[in-house]
């Protein structure tokens, strides 16, 4: 038999320009490259146009907030973020309250709709028929486009009330836990003081879960649908039921879009304004009492002092505005760099 010998392409780019110098010619590798011309000209610049613009309006916006709060910073320096009272009359400003509303109402929202976009994500994905998955993918993003307002009234009118009864029985049995405590209640009274139940940090949260729900989902069913079939059909053969593969194959390949999608439902959840508005009874107090009566949002607070807010009022509300503006772009930040550093975010765009 006969043996073809090796080639070395570092050998042969040597003997090409040792022969390229004995010729008398320069010989260099060529750069390939082709100038855009026409039509893609026109969309090469026009794309790169809009991601500039983008960039330039969020810098903007940070930029206006930061200058309008900062009057407010610069007097009430760290006390603004440890202050729980809002009360401009006395100036007594703070936002520790609201933001540890904010955080509350998206801490419920998350637990409630990690796992439903979760399974939902997964269902699509992998145990929908064909004929269904269209329709089941556009009645999720058709949630997404539900106005919050529509979300507020359900929340009010037919989440609270039940809620209000999740929340009794959680004090009767997990009340020893303070997130879950009721001061000034008795779950186990002949009557049950149902108000103080209602209009919670919990009541709000489910609203909220129900609209950063359609976000995660489709983050999540899009990272799950790009799993290599082949990885998938080699779990199968080798005796793995539907159920193992997808433990297996399919949440380790979309742990990065689990991740993701979980933090851009998290940035959104934390600036909800109309229908925590609709639900919360607002409060100025930090409390890590979730089911009990009484919260308030960054947002919430915004959109109620805003109208009848003077020049220093603004400048507070502003400042408010600010750290949240921070703090969401911070989350959904990290969310994009999760999902691109991830194995399943390689092909995606987040």
């Amino acid at each position: 038999m006969t043996t073809l010998p090796s080639y070395d392409a570092a050998a042969g780019q040597d003997m090409g320009r040792d022969m390229g110098r004995d010729m008398g010619q320069d010989v260099r590798p060529r750069r390939i490259s082709r100038k855009a011309t026409g039509a893609d000209a026109v969309f090469e610049h026009s794309a790169r146009a809009v991601g500039a613009s983008v960039l330039v309006i969020t810098g903007g916006v940070g930029l206006f907030l930061g200058w309008q709060a900062y009057p407010t910073l610069s007097r009430y320096g760290f006390g603004f973020f440890t202050e729980s009272a809002w009360n401009p009359e006395s100036d007594v400003v703070g936002i520790a309250a609201v933001l540890t509303g904010t955080i509350s109402i998206a801490f419920v929202a998350m637990v409630f709709a990690f796992p439903l976009s979760l399974l939902t994500a997964l269902f699509i994905s992998e145990y929908a028929p064909e004929r269904a998955k269209a329709t089941l993918v556009a009645m999720v993003d058709l949630m997404a486009a539900v106005p919050s307002i529509v979300y507020g009234l359900w929340g009010y009118l037919l989440v609270m009330p039940h809620a209000g009864d999740l929340a009794v029985w959680l004090q009767k049995n997990l009340g020893w836990l303070p997130v879950f405590d009721v001061r000034g209640a008795d779950p186990d009274a002949a009557v049950v003081d149902a108000s103080r139940y209602v209009s919670s940090s919990f009541c709000a949260g489910i609203a909220v879960a129900m609209m950063v729900l359609p976000m995660a989902c489709a983050v999540m069913r899009q990272v799950f649908s790009q799993t290599p079939q082949g990885e998938k059909e080699a779990a199968l053969a080798l005796g793995a039921t539907r159920w193992g593969m997808i433990t297996s194959v399919v949440l380790p390949f979309g742990r990065g879009g689990i991740i993701g999608g979980t933090m851009l439902g998290l940035g959104r959840a934390l600036g909800e304004t109309i229908a925590v508005v609709l639900i919360i009874s607002p409060t100025f107090e930090v409390k890590p009492n979730l089911t009990e009566i009484g919260s308030n949002s960054v947002s919430a607070l915004i959109a109620g002092r805003f109208g009848e807010a003077n020049a220093a009022q603004l400048s507070a509300l502003l400042a408010a505005g600010f750290v949240l503006f921070l703090i969401t772009l911070v989350v959904n930040t990290l969310a994009s760099v999760v999902v691109n550093r991830s194995r399943s975010g390689a092909g995606t765009d987040a």
